[in-house]
């Protein structure tokens, strides 16, 4: 009786997690250590989001499975998302002070080092985890 062959794909070496977490977390310190909206960080930003932008599109990593169809519950996620949008664009574009954007909140915390190295970890590691989507 034959039967079908279990086959694992395997990662390239730089894209596993071993290697990944030590470039990540060097660029997050890095990233950390430059002042706010700085041409240096959006260079950092810019490139690392290239850099990542450029592998998704490519085929040079293997992609993850996505699901074959969203719940029907994940369509509820979209009415938050879009009004937070939609805010976050209007208080934006009138410049408001009342009613401050999202980054203009997280300005206080991100004020600090750990805080803002961890904020540059954590968006490269999502990033990553939508790339290899």
């Amino acid at each position: 009786m034959d039967r079908p062959e279990l086959v694992a794909g395997v990662d390239r070496v730089w894209a596993r997690p071993v290697v990944l977490a030590p470039v990540f977390a060097l660029a997050a310190l890095v990233g950390g250590a430059l002042p706010s909206f700085s041409l240096r960080a959006n260079l950092l930003v810019l490139g690392a989001g290239g850099a990542l932008l450029w592998l998704g599109m490519s085929a040079t990593l293997p992609k993850r499975p996505a699901p074959a169809r969203l719940p029907r519950a994940s369509a509820w996620w979209l009415l938050p998302i879009g009004i937070f949008a939609v805010v976050e664009g209007v208080t934006f574009l009138i410049g408001s002070r009342e009613y401050p954007t999202l980054s203009r909140l997280a300005d206080p915390l991100l004020e600090h080092y750990p805080a803002r190295a961890a904020a540059y970890f954590g968006w490269l590691w999502v990033f990553w985890a939508m790339v290899r989507r």
